[in-house]
């Protein structure tokens, strides 16, 4: 990496996104890819197996979480306003990733309702 795209990358600032507050919890964190455990930890997810009402998700240090599609759970609510404490060691989210994520806004009628992201089955 040369000397300039190296600067560039520091002055660059995050564009920012907006998602609906209440869009279906599935599709965020297939969107997202981050799951904030009740420790405070901030994870990577490496797969989302959707299982009609519940899905198994898979973090990137190889834990595994049995969740539930609720818009107003813990985990959602925390992703929403981005409460974490730090981000997990072992999973390695890019600083890019965290800057993305912190660029994030969710609003109640303004943003993208992810109608157009990956279907629940996996295809």
């Amino acid at each position: 990496m040369t000397d300039k795209q190296t600067s560039d990358n520091k002055s660059f600032k995050s564009k920012k996104r907006y998602y609906r507050k209440h869009v279906d919890f599935f599709r965020l964190l297939n969107k997202i890819k981050l799951w904030p455990s009740r420790q405070g930890i901030l994870h990577g997810i490496k797969t989302i197996t959707v299982l009609g009402n519940t899905a198994e998700i898979t973090t990137h240090c190889n834990e595994t979480f049995v969740i539930t599609n609720s818009k107003t759970s813990r985990a959602a609510r925390w992703l929403r306003n981005k409460w974490f404490f730090s981000s997990c060691d072992n999973c390695r989210i890019p600083e890019w990733k965290l800057r993305k994520y912190s660029a994030t806004y969710f609003a109640q009628h303004t943003g993208s309702d992810l109608s157009h992201a990956v279907k629940d089955d996996g295809t």
